[in-house]
């Protein structure tokens, strides 16, 4: 598989439209993640009548020349909170094709700015999917534009390794979190002794184990949880 620019130029269309001011006041869209919390990137809403339409417009446009209709005449159209819910939206029914073309569609607005939680959210969509390639495209694609990964960029991409058995990778990606300066933060952590747990891999548990003491608050009160919540993994008491 190529490149996430290559695949991304691959599905660009060369759209005619006009060009949008920037908006000023940005609505904040706090975006799901498993069962931990996460920085939003813009404020809860409901999708407008407008989102909705585009959503399933491209959703029903079953050739390329139809899609390309469907963001000529509707994508393009859309002000920035509409554009970015009907890409949440599309990440939230698991359309993995459109999502990425709208990625890379609204990439290309007037007011885009490298963001790191959107990146995160297509991480998280292809890493849930099993698609490394791509999850280590975006990864890639983040850091050409300039971007540092945050905790949850780390954690997402160990999370992804993790789903396709590569617990080499998930391992090295943790270490070069902490190298970075990025503090593991609780969710991390269940990923990593759940997966690890899972694997047979009691050693490295055992190592991550000691991670919790170092950089969270009341590390065995979280161990417990976390054997409650697995409650086969009898190795995640502290002793």
């Amino acid at each position: 598989m190529g490149s996430l620019k290559f695949q991304l130029a691959q599905m660009g269309f060369n759209q005619t439209r006009q060009v949008r001011k920037p908006q000023l006041s940005a609505l904040k869209i706090t975006c799901g993640l498993r069962n931990g919390p996460r920085g939003p990137l813009w404020r809860s809403r409901i999708l407008s009548t407008e989102a909705i339409q585009t959503v399933q417009s491209l959703k029903l446009a079953k050739s390329p020349a139809k899609l390309e209709e469907v963001f000529n005449t509707r994508l393009s159209r859309l002000l920035k909170a509409d554009l970015l819910d009907t890409f949440n939206e599309l990440r939230r029914q698991n359309e993995l094709d459109l999502a990425l073309k709208v990625f890379g569609f609204l990439r290309k607005e007037v007011w885009y700015e490298p963001n790191l939680s959107l990146f995160s959210d297509m991480i998280l969509m292809f890493g849930k999917n099993k698609q490394i390639r791509m999850v280590e495209g975006i990864f890639s694609e983040l850091i050409k534009e300039g971007l540092k990964p945050d905790t949850r960029v780390y954690t997402e991409l160990i999370g992804a390794y993790f789903k396709v058995e590569m617990i080499e990778k998930a391992m090295e990606t943790y270490e070069l979190m902490k190298a970075s300066g990025c503090v593991p933060d609780r969710l991390t952590f269940a990923i990593l002794l759940r997966s690890l747990e899972k694997g047979g891999k009691e050693e490295l548990a055992a190592t991550v184990k000691e991670d919790c003491t170092e950089y969270l608050d009341y590390p065995k009160k979280f161990l417990l949880e976390v054997a409650r919540t697995y409650p086969n993994r009898r190795s995640l008491n502290l002793v």
